[in-house]
């Protein structure tokens, strides 16, 4: 029987309940039977959700919203402190609890898996709670986006198992204690919080040393940054490591990858024996990362073959290559990339899926910071697509930085020999992408932002 709700979780009201991370908590405690409540900037379909499921979701932030009985103010680290919600909190004396406090909350009494790494953690989290729901192990778990089968983030289940997504972008994953910890990759990410790779290093060691007495690590054999913590890390007391990839020395060994149009075949060596499954997804990346499910879910207890046939099920997250439609032979897709390697990994995916197509571009840079340390990177890997059209930076939870802007990245994609095109105004950007699309060319919508919302709108364009 998995666990109920603490007692400080009874009526939490969260400040941005519309967040990936933040509704996925306030589903499961809704779930639970905690009498959840919460604000969000605008309206959206996860605030219809949380209401279907009971809970009282407010639009705008308002001190008024933060009803006197909450027994605590549920924030992100985006929250600021002079949000009127937090500052009547700090009134009222009602406790403040970051998310990564509230979900470690819930993980308590469960076999938890936390997924941690620069790239992949939704898809690698979203593969496993997959692959244990079709087992019949109704596990738990908590995902930074939406499942393209249940279409939700986050579900309250009666087994034993909590999969959760481990985010290091403000050290949040040191608050978990789990009993298998996946590390997919270790590269220097989130500038505002990180100053060098040592401090990256230092943050992953924290966290894998979080993993319970007995534990294991699974982490990467091919990743430079990964095979380093694995380094660092081999003689911590009591933490069993176990290696996946293509080089010859992991533990789970990659044979072979073969890709056929949007999906892929894997064929691993684990304990000296062959094992082959499909993966619904395309790209080596994605490939991989179920191969650090199955050796998660391996180190549970569960067996591989099992588990390998159940990971065939995944198909898909929302906004991870996802197909948003089709219009006058032109295929509209949606990525979630964002850093230079995933946005490598994504575009060389679609390249290998659809080899003959010609690949157009809508990037949206995410983050000044981000902008400011890795824009050159971003630029040379636009120089995969045929043609490229970029947007202003998405601010997000940012301040902007003097001199940073959009540029830093056009610049190094035309130096790189890129098509690109910038478009400052994001409403002409339907029509001037329709305008370039030919039948048989690939869209592909990439970035962390609302460049999401303009998939439809080009369908739109092209259908008429």
């Amino acid at each position: 029987m998995a666990p109920g709700i603490p007692a400080a979780m009874e009526r939490p009201h969260f400040i941005g309940i519309g967040g990936a991370g933040m509704s996925g908590i306030a589903k499961i405690l809704t779930r639970r039977g905690a009498k959840v409540a919460g604000s969000d900037s605008k309206e959206s379909a996860t605030a219809e959700a949380l209401r279907a499921l009971g809970a009282t979701v407010h639009i705008g932030h308002a001190a008024g919203h933060l009803a006197d009985d909450a027994t605590c103010v549920v924030v992100s680290s985006a929250i600021r402190a002079d949000n009127p919600e937090l500052v009547r909190a700090g009134d009222l004396s009602i406790p403040v609890v970051h998310r990564s406090d509230a979900l470690a909350s819930l993980m308590e009494g469960t076999r938890a898996i936390a997924v941690a790494g620069t790239h992949g953690k939704t898809t690698t989290t979203s593969m496993l709670a997959v692959a244990l729901t079709e087992l019949g192990l109704d596990p738990s778990y908590a995902i930074g986006g939406d499942l393209a089968g249940p279409g939700t983030n986050a579900t309250h289940g009666e087994g034993a198992i909590f999969v959760a997504e481990a985010d290091e972008s403000d050290r949040s994953f040191q608050k978990y204690d789990p009993e298998v910890a996946i590390v997919l990759n270790v590269e220097l990410d989130h500038h505002a919080n990180y100053a060098s790779m040592d401090e990256i290093y230092d943050s992953f060691e924290t966290f894998t040393g979080k993993v319970v007495p007995g534990g294991t690590l699974v982490v990467s054999a091919d990743q430079a940054g990964a095979v380093e913590l694995t380094r660092r890390v081999r003689d911590q007391a009591e933490l069993k490591v176990v290696t996946y990839g293509e080089a010859a020395t992991a533990d789970v060994r990659v044979h072979k990858i073969t890709q056929r149009g949007l999906t892929s075949e894997v064929t691993v060596v684990l304990n000296g024996k062959y094992l082959t499954f499909t993966v619904s997804v395309p790209g080596r990346h994605y490939a991989l990362n179920a191969v650090a499910a199955l050796a998660a879910g391996v180190a549970l207890g569960i067996p591989a073959h099992n588990l390998a046939s159940a990971l065939g099920k995944y198909t898909g997250v929302k906004r991870r290559l996802q197909l948003k439609g089709e219009a006058a032979g032109v295929q509209v897709i949606d990525s979630y990339a964002h850093h230079p390697t995933e946005m490598t990994a994504d575009l060389e995916a679609m390249r290998g899926a659809a080899s003959d197509a010609r690949l157009l571009v809508v990037f949206q840079p995410h983050l000044f910071s981000r902008t400011q340390e890795l824009g050159t990177e971003m630029g040379q890997a636009l120089a995969l697509a045929d043609a490229s059209v970029v947007l202003d930076i998405y601010p997000a939870r940012e301040d902007p930085i003097p001199g940073i802007t959009s540029a830093l990245i056009i610049d190094a994609a035309r130096a790189a020999g890129a098509d690109v095109t910038a478009v400052h105004d994001k409403t002409a950007v339907p029509g001037a992408v329709a305008g370039m699309a030919k039948p048989g060319d690939l869209v592909l919508t990439m970035g962390a932002g609302d460049v999401t919302d303009l998939g439809p709108q080009i369908l739109d364009h092209l259908s008429s």
